[in-house]
């Protein structure tokens, strides 16, 4: 089982970029939670391949209602990262599949 983050950490911001292992070496991903829903993604948009946050572990709207990209706006939904709005539209984050055990967010 490998431990990204505990579920805290997200209180703050909402969300929480980290470097984590996926078995292909490290790679950057950001964990999300909105509620009760933990959801974690690559940080790669899929307009550019470039990351989406331009401040440290800032991938929400202002209101932590989705995921936006700060290079040109795009919208993504935060429960399956799909794109509703912008150059991307139509096209999704890549998930990682997660889980949250005993206030932990790990690898599912």
């Amino acid at each position: 089982m490998t431990e990204l983050c505990r579920l805290d950490a997200l209180d703050a911001t909402g969300s929480l970029g980290l470097t984590a292992d996926l078995g292909d070496g490290p790679e950057e991903i950001f964990v999300v939670r909105h509620g009760d829903m933990v959801r974690a993604y690559r940080n790669s948009c899929p307009h550019t391949g470039g990351p989406l946050e331009w401040l440290d572990h800032q991938f929400l709207d202002d209101e932590g209602a989705f995921i936006v990209c700060a290079t040109h706006g795009a919208l993504f939904r935060i429960e399956d990262g799909f794109c509703f709005a912008g150059p991307c539209k139509r096209q999704s984050l890549s998930g990682i599949p997660v889980r949250v055990e005993d206030n932990r967010v790990v690898l599912a």
